[in-house]
């Protein structure tokens, strides 16, 4: 049959969901569709999405041409155009709906399409610049960088890879490198009290936002950026003052070591603006440029700072010394295995070398563990679902991605009968994982009882299962109990 005649039916290509579709998942995870903003799902479908979001308290509408035809074409702040590009055959017109979704959009537009991975099966007749699937469906697979590089060109932006097959489009500069900085941002705790001094436990209340923002920020805040600040300047005079009286009560190096971490995580984020056309420093948020002057002074001296170690990059012995002497994560002769968990944690040349491969891709949403690859160009997230839950989970899938190439390999050991097991969990992480201590001590437990000499027997589930049972023992939880114990 000619091609020309082929009726394509797009409806059927809708899913009838029973959660949150990972799109817009992210897209509440990174607070881009909050209390504050309007949602609004352009190709809907069945309208899961809609509905899910609006139960959450949001402002949600969306329509679809098949489903929900009746539905106003309303701006909104967020636009979802959620798995749309893929079923439209007709080029042009995919186009005018990537266009017409972007008219829409007043802050972020949520872009998501099918992305090859893998090669579609060969049972697939070819159409157009795509396939036709079983169902009667049209599907186009997009190359990751294919589909950044087709949103850009067509809307005239610079999309921010989320997560695989998925962009955030902005229409401000200022919010779009906000959300690019935050994705780098550490994570910290603020210093406990250790001497309650009565001049700090009088005015704790006052304080309190004041320490959550040096958390935050590494920094004390310039005038307008806290919300009690007037109450701090009667009392105190300035911030400096006031920041005094929390230090008397907490441990200053803590503090330190907080604004420290913050300083690196301006750079990471500084190195990776290298690839990109790098904001000039008006455009960047008012706190990012408040930021940038306490920690370097100048905008100049922060990117000089942050290309030095991008560039030492190019150099393979780098990141092999890094991976060597990080004192986190577990080093084998051809690679260093970090929870994301500890990512943040690294040393910045690692951080910047995962940034070059999450700039291109994204968050690998679910990863578990990354592999820096020593002996070549190479980064791979491993998929480990169960990691708290089971004390050897097993390898359900990687993602690698090849420097030199930007190819993205995906390999699944879901169906495997005797997929590669973890083991020492602990070393992994830091010591302030949660679970950290758990791990720690089934590791002593089965070092007492031998369990972990035979490395390459141990490495799959089959060969563990028979070493537990030569040794007559087994693991419930994060215990060890002899077969025989009641």
């Amino acid at each position: 049959m000619s091609q020309s005649y082929l009726e394509i039916e797009r409806h059927r290509a809708a899913i009838v969901r029973t959660d949150i579709s990972r799109p817009v998942r992210l897209a509440i995870e990174w607070a881009i569709i909050n209390n504050d903003t309007t949602f609004f799902d352009y190709g809907c479908g069945h309208g899961g999405d809609v509905q899910r979001v609006a139960n959450l308290g949001y402002t949600s509408a969306g329509w679809d041409p098949y489903y929900h035809p009746d539905i106003r074409l309303t701006p909104a702040d967020v636009v979802n155009l959620g798995y749309v590009l893929n079923v439209i055959e007709n080029p042009e017109e995919r186009r005018e709906a990537l266009c017409h979704a972007w008219e829409l959009t007043r802050q972020v537009l949520i872009v998501a399409a099918q992305v090859l991975i893998d090669a579609p099966s060969n049972a697939q007749l070819a159409y157009g610049d795509g396939i036709v699937t079983r169902r009667n469906t049209f599907q186009k697979y997009y190359d990751q960088e294919e589909l950044k590089s087709y949103i850009d060109e067509a809307l005239n932006t610079d999309a921010v890879p989320v997560a695989l097959g998925i962009y955030f489009v902005f229409r401000d500069e200022a919010q779009k490198e906000s959300y690019k900085a935050i994705r780098f941002f550490s994570s910290n705790s603020t210093p406990p009290v250790r001497i309650p001094t009565k001049r700090f436990e009088d005015y704790e209340e006052k304080l309190r936002p004041l320490m959550e923002f040096y958390t935050r920020r590494g920094r004390l805040p310039m005038k307008g950026e806290l919300e009690n600040e007037q109450e701090l300047l009667i009392e105190f005079g300035n911030f400096r003052r006031a920041f005094a009286v929390i230090l008397q009560a907490t441990d200053e190096a803590q503090w330190d070591a907080i604004a420290y971490r913050r300083s690196l995580d301006i750079q990471v984020y500084l190195a990776l603006t290298h690839f990109d056309q790098r904001p000039y420093f008006s455009k960047l948020a008012p706190e990012m440029r408040y930021d940038i002057k306490a920690f370097f002074g100048s905008y100049e001296e922060a990117c000089s700072v942050a290309d030095a170690k991008l560039f030492s990059l190019g150099k393979p012995e780098v990141i092999q010394t890094a991976c060597e002497k990080s004192k986190i994560g577990k080093r084998t002769r051809s690679a260093l295995y970090v929870h994301v968990w500890a990512l943040s944690a690294l040393d910045p040349i690692l951080r910047i070398y995962e940034g070059c491969a999450s700039r291109t891709v994204g968050r690998v949403d679910q990863a578990t563990l990354i592999k820096y690859c020593t002996d070549k160009q190479q980064i791979c997230y491993l998929f480990y679902p169960e990691f708290d839950t089971d004390p050897h989970p097993a390898l359900q899938a990687s993602i690698i991605i090849d420097f030199k190439t930007l190819k993205i390999t995906h390999r699944d050991y879901q169906s495997r009968v005797n997929p590669p097991i973890l083991h020492r969990k602990e070393t992994f992480v830091t010591s302030s994982y949660p679970m950290f201590a758990e791990f720690a001590k089934l590791t002593q437990q089965e070092e007492e009882l031998g369990l972990l000499k035979g490395k390459s027997d141990i490495g799959t589930r089959k060969g563990w299962e028979k070493c537990l049972a030569a040794h007559e023992v087994e693991i419930r939880g994060h215990q060890i109990y002899h077969i025989n114990e009641t």
